[in-house]
């Protein structure tokens, strides 16, 4: 099974919006293994979005993200990856597809709602950065091979 970070941003969870993105990734199926309500560093943001350093939104960008809390989490399945990232459609909202969250939800570039890891690699870095191994569920297959029979 595949893993994947997601994080509903400052004004998803002032919006409400957690339950609403939280119930479309259990719909399609995947499983959530780690979860939780946090008020992120600028340490961590700057990890988190080391590839953006330098560039002209960066500084804007952490100061967003560290201006209330961040619900972060990690789900698993199988494709969780390239799923989500087409449940959460494009970067740009005003791009996004009706029906995706940044297309129902999000305002602009800036307030998109949503992150979601790009790649494996990435999901791997965003996940060890945000949460300890003990934070993260492991299901027992019994929990968990129905859904993928």
């Amino acid at each position: 099974m595949e893993r994947t970070f997601i994080a509903v941003k400052p004004e998803g969870v002032q919006r409400g919006l957690c339950g609403e993105v939280m119930t479309r990734f259990e719909k399609r199926g995947f499983q959530l293994v780690a979860c939780k309500l946090v008020h992120a560093s600028k340490t961590l943001l700057e990890s988190h979005y080391e590839e953006h350093k330098g560039k002209g939104f960066f500084d804007g960008l952490v100061a967003h993200m560290s201006s209330s809390p961040v619900l972060a989490m990690v789900w698993e399945g199988a494709s969780v990856i390239s799923t989500a990232r087409t449940m959460m459609g494009a970067t740009d909202p005003k791009k996004s597809a009706p029906g995706t969250i940044r297309g129902d939800y999000g305002i602009d570039m800036g307030r998109n709602i949503i992150h979601g890891s790009d790649g494996t690699e990435s999901a791997t870095r965003e996940i060890n950065l945000w949460f300890t191994k003990e934070e993260q569920i492991t299901w027992k297959p019994a929990l968990s091979s129905w859904l993928y029979e």
